[in-house]
Parts: C-alpha cells; sequence; structure tokens
C-alpha cells in the first residue's frame, strides 16, 4: 500500500487496485475511486478525462466502501463530558469508518430547542472527523406530556424524532406525536419498551436473571409495546422507525406489519447480534445493556430478521462511560457499550458465520440507514460526497485498551480477536484516519 503527497490538503485523490462494494449502485468489484472537490468523480477503471491525482491511495486487496452511517450513538456532549465528548468520540468514528453519525435527543440540555442542534452541529463541525446529525425531541425535555415544537426542529436539521428511552405519559399522547410529526413529515424513531412490563428490570427474565438473582426484563415487555405502536401507525398512517430490537417476536410482528404495507422499518445493535443472557456471566457490568441481552433463540430471530431485510440497518448503540459506572453492583450500574469500534468489526463476523453475503450486510451499514435518515451519504455514487470507509478484510487485531480510542471503554468486546480492520477513512474527500 502506498500514499503520495500531501491527503489532507489535495482535492483530488486516486484509490487505486481496492474492490469496490457499494450496494447503492450493485458494484462488487475491483475497480478505481476519482475524488475531485470533495465529491465522488467516479468509480471506474478508467481515468476520467482532464484528471491530474495530486494523491494516490494504493489499496490493493482492500474493501472500498462508503463511510458507514451510525443510526444511533451517543457522544455524551452537552451535559456529560466527565464521560465522553463530541471530539473524542468523532475521532473514534473515523478509526472505525465511521463518517455519519445520528445522535438521539436525551442529552442535557435535551435536543428540544433549535439551541442545543445547532450546538451539536457546530462542535461536530469544528472536528472535521464525522458528519452528525441529530434527533429531536418528541416532548419538551422528553417529559412525555408537552410536545416539542416539530417544525423548528426540523429548520434546525434534525432528520427525526424520538423520545429516546423515556416512556409516554399515555398512548393518547403518543398518538398526538405521531400525528404531530406526521403533520412535519417527520419520522418518528421509538424504542419500544412498556415501562410497566419493565418495572426495575435490568436484565433479560429467564433462567439467567432467577440463577443470578436480579429484577428481569420480560420479552413482553418489548412485544406488547411493539404491539401497541404498530396499531397507532395502522391507525394514523405515520412513518416509524423501531429502534434497537432486542426480541425475536418483535421482528416477527414487524415483518406481519411491512407485508400489509405499513411504513415501518427497524433497526438492530451489532452486539445484540453476537450476545446473549448467558454472557452477563458472573454479574459482567459491561453486558448491562437496554434493551437487555436476550436470549439465544431471540438473538437467532435478529440475525434472520437482518437477513431476510425485516431489519435495515446495524447501528452501534455507543454509549461511552468513565470506569466509575460500570463498578457499582449490576442492577445500579449504568447501561450501555463503547460500541463505535467495534460496529465494523462484528458485522463482518456475520459474514463469516455465514448469516448474511458482504453485499447486504455493507448496505445495512451505509445506503439503507441513510435513507431512512434522508441524508446524503452512504454510496460513492459520482457527484456524492467522497465519505469513504476503507478496511483490509484480511488483518487480524485485538480489541485492547491501546487500540480503542473512545473515551468510553465499557465493553464486554475487550481483548476479542477481530478480522477485518480499517486502514483509511475520507470524510468529504479529506483523509480524517489513516492506520498506522
Amino acid at each position: 500500500m502506498s500514499t503520495s503527497k500531501n491527503l489532507d490538503t489535495n482535492p483530488r485523490i486516486h484509490i487505486r487496485n481496492g474492490i469496490v462494494v457499494d450496494p447503492a449502485n450493485d458494484i462488487h468489484e475491483q475497480r478505481d475511486v476519482f475524488i475531485r472537490d470533495g465529491k465522488i468523480l467516479a468509480v471506474s477503471n478508467k481515468v476520467p478525462d482532464n484528471f491530474n491525482a495530486d494523491s494516490i491511495i494504493d489499496v490493493t486487496g482492500h474493501i472500498v466502501c462508503p463511510g458507514l452511517v451510525d443510526m444511533c450513538a451517543r457522544l455524551r456532549e452537552p451535559g456529560h463530558e466527565s464521560k465522553a465528548t463530541i471530539a473524542s468520540e468523532t475521532r473514534a468514528a473515523a478509526g472505525a469508518g465511521i463518517t455519519s453519525i445520528c445522535c438521539p435527543p436525551d442529552t442535557n440540555p435535551v435536543i428540544d430547542s433549535t439551541a442545543v442542534a445547532t450546538l451539536i452541529r457546530d462542535k461536530a463541525n469544528d472536528t472535521g472527523k464525522a458528519s452528525v446529525y441529530t434527533l429531536g425531541a418528541l416532548t419538551q425535555e422528553l417529559d412525555g406530556a408537552r410536545l416539542s415544537e416539530m417544525g423548528s426542529l426540523k429548520a434546525a436539521g434534525c432528520v427525526g424524532v424520538s423520545n429516546a428511552y423515556t416512556p409516554f405519559k399515555s398512548s393518547l399522547i403518543l398518538r398526538h406525536a405521531m400525528e404531530y410529526s406526521a403533520s412535519h413529515d417527520l419520522v418518528v424513531h421509538l424504542h419500544a419498551e412498556d415501562a410497566g412490563l419493565r418495572k426495575n428490570g435490568c436484565i433479560h427474565e429467564g433462567q439467567i436473571s432467577t440463577r443470578l438473582g436480579l429484577a428481569g426484563n420480560p420479552a413482553a415487555a418489548e412485544t406488547v409495546a411493539v404491539s401497541q405502536i404498530l396499531a397507532l401507525i395502522e391507525h394514523i398512517g405515520v412513518k416509524a422507525h423501531f429502534c434497537r430490537l432486542s426480541t425475536a417476536r418483535a421482528v416477527q410482528m414487524i415483518a406481519r406489519a411491512q407485508y400489509n404495507g405499513l411504513q415501518v422499518s427497524a433497526d438492530v445493535s451489532a452486539h445484540q447480534l453476537h450476545l446473549t443472557d448467558m454472557d452477563v456471566g458472573y454479574f459482567n457490568s459491561n453486558c448491562h445493556v437496554s434493551p437487555p441481552l436476550r436470549s439465544l433463540r431471540d438473538r437467532e430471530g435478529l440475525r434472520a430478521g437482518l437477513s431476510k431485510g425485516t431489519i435495515s440497518a446495524i447501528c452501534s448503540d455507543h454509549q461511552p462511560h468513565e470506569a466509575d459506572a460500570k463498578l457499582a453492583p449490576f442492577a445500579l450500574t449504568e447501561p450501555g457499550i463503547s460500541a463505535l469500534e467495534t460496529l465494523l468489526p462484528l458485522s463482518l463476523r456475520l459474514v463469516n458465520e455465514g448469516i448474511i453475503d458482504l453485499m447486504p450486510l455493507i448496505a445495512s451499514l451505509t445506503c439503507k440507514p441513510a435513507q431512512l435518515l434522508d441524508i446524503n451519504a452512504g454510496t460513492l455514487t459520482p457527484g456524492a460526497q467522497a465519505d469513504i470507509c476503507i478496511y483490509d478484510p484480511q488483518r487480524e487485531w485485538q480489541l485492547d485498551s491501546e487500540t480503542l480510542r473512545s473515551q468510553g471503554h465499557n465493553t464486554p468486546m475487550m481483548h476479542w480477536q477481530f478480522t477485518g480492520q480499517v486502514t483509511h477513512t475520507l470524510r468529504h474527500g479529506q483523509l480524517v484516519f489513516q492506520l498506522n
């Protein structure tokens, strides 16, 4: 592999000898990529007329795909800078091949005003490592009762609305929130969880919760909520996206709704496709996540939903924490995994295990989430922003404190061995990461 000249300042770049995987254009073959003025000029084995490269990146044997689009990552800013910052996490994202990130509204203060949405966008622009998009709050201060000014949030650049983990005070308020978001043509992103059934559950309700003596979160907490939401969607006709599914039954219900013509989509976090409640072991607090790690049957249901297309996107559900957040007894620890840097390698494992082919997998990480968020990303189409992830599919590496770039080191995948590592990331035609 060779690199010439200064890639950080030169706009005309020739990426050669890579294997291009671009699901949006049905390309999976060796081609060169040409970049000019921060945009894709051509994906071809023929040099465009009048193109003189300032820089050449030779990536023989590497995969060249669109930059990854992460539908859910918490950057902890504003409000929780002791855990992480926009600067630290977008830098980690660049090292993981992620060029677009969508943040839920549960920051502090909440993204229920144009000021907060603008603050996040401006701080992300200052770092220049990744494009950061925001979901606006469905209700003011996420109180589940007072509807937010969704029109203003859309005007401020929010790509959807959500109430994050906070339940609504009543199904009538949820209905009104859906109707209001539909009037502004905003997609509703919903965590399907019945708070009453969840109660204080911190682990999947089953044999493991019984053995450990921990309060269980039943699968019904998700499926009952999915059923209620689907009924409202059918009644209202709103576009809705189910976030971070965790149960096989929910996947089946959404597949049926899609078959019936409802405008519903869904995503899953990468860790839910690999871990189960058995990985909690003896109170491994790094496996404390929300929704909880479910049963092996649920994991297989999620994998089937992804391979059949019911689940459109894989996200990181990145939630970095400081060390103290995971040191209390299991039930009192804060849920979440530092997951930006395991999004791609965990996903690639699904290909190695024969769960899904490479092309649809890359689609679930690029063009499909971009379509769901309605953003200009996830494709190498000429004229698109030159957001590109390049990885070596044969390179073996280990996740440890030295390789983690996120400020949060809370991951149950620490010391796991992976095959496939990002070597270059370009955003808007600028090299924002190169593996040493």
